[in-house]
């Protein structure tokens, strides 16, 4: 979930160190590995940090007929939500960080699942199939991070690699963090924002189309319905108080694939097949947002 979510509180650390068992989002630390999550592994494109890249570690089919690269030429910028080293450095995201319209902290944990499958280790795996599927039609994908730093990046800076790399589109990957029976997926637009170093006015038109396109392909591909508890059964949700939106000046959305804290919906997110699905569905989206 975003690290700012209006609905519910973040998890305490107490309770996402207990669910995860403090090392069981960091590869290398000696926890048993979730079944549900796959190790991480690096594509064709680097992260923003320009670490060596890694092979994927369960290459996906390309969509598109051989030699077919219909994003050729084209920038997308993944940023997985939040990181799983945030957990040892609360003094670091707790920062606050200017978003345009106020302060606020530069970065959460994040939420997980009852038994302690972390948003950060989903973020992570649903990115790293959906650089897959983008690179394969012949984007450029470009990472905020890929838990190749201790903790972060801050949201300000989220915003500001988006920026930098000209991104054709942004997608910010998360999972929610409501109540029990609050199921379904949304996508989260940038609300109109004219505040200190804020303007979305350049960004709200293209980003509730990447929204919708996002949306409707996301439902095809996963077999899931919008969010029951928002949105008004749209899948879309405005909101003006994410600095990762506020500070973009290109298009950009957040997509919550489900609720983690619902017992039916952590079991879709859990799984790998599913997983698989909802990377299908935000890559469908993207290309037909930039496809025209």
């Amino acid at each position: 979930m975003p690290n700012d979510h209006r609905k519910t509180a973040r998890r305490p650390l107490a309770l996402v160190l207990a669910a995860t068992g403090c090392c069981a989002v960091l590869a290398g630390c000696g926890a048993a590995p979730d079944p549900a999550a796959p190790p991480s592994g690096k594509g064709p494109e680097q992260s923003a940090t320009g670490s060596a890249p890694r092979p994927s570690r369960t290459p996906s089919p390309s969509p598109t007929a051989p030699g077919d690269r219909p994003l050729a030429g084209r920038t997308v910028v993944v940023d997985p939500g939040h990181n799983p080293g945030n957990f040892r450095h609360s003094e670091e995201i707790d920062r606050k960080v200017n978003i345009g319209t106020h302060r606020k902290e530069c970065d959460t944990t994040g939420t997980a699942t009852d038994d302690g499958y972390a948003e950060a280790s989903f973020t992570l795996d649903v990115s790293h199939r959906l650089r897959d599927l983008l690179t394969a039609r012949g984007a450029k994908v470009v990472f905020t991070h890929d838990a190749d730093r201790p903790w972060g990046p801050c949201i300000d800076e989220r915003a500001r690699i988006g920026n930098e790399a000209r991104a054709d589109a942004v997608v910010s990957v998360h999972a929610d963090g409501s109540a029990v029976g609050n199921r379904g997926f949304h996508v989260i637009l940038p609300a109109p924002v004219r505040e200190g170093a804020a303007d979305t006015a350049k960004i709200v038109g293209p980003s509730r189309e990447l929204g919708e396109r996002i949306a409707d392909r996301f439902a095809r591909a996963t077999g899931t319905a919008p969010a029951n508890y928002l949105g008004g059964g749209t899948g879309l949700d405005v909101r003006d108080d994410l600095g990762g939106l506020n500070l973009s000046t290109v298009p950009k959305v957040f997509v919550e694939c489900g609720n983690m804290r619902d017992p039916k919906d952590a079991r879709l997110l859990a799984s790998a097949e599913w997983r698989q699905k909802a990377a299908q569905g935000i890559a469908d989206g993207i290309a037909t947002y930039l496809q025209g």
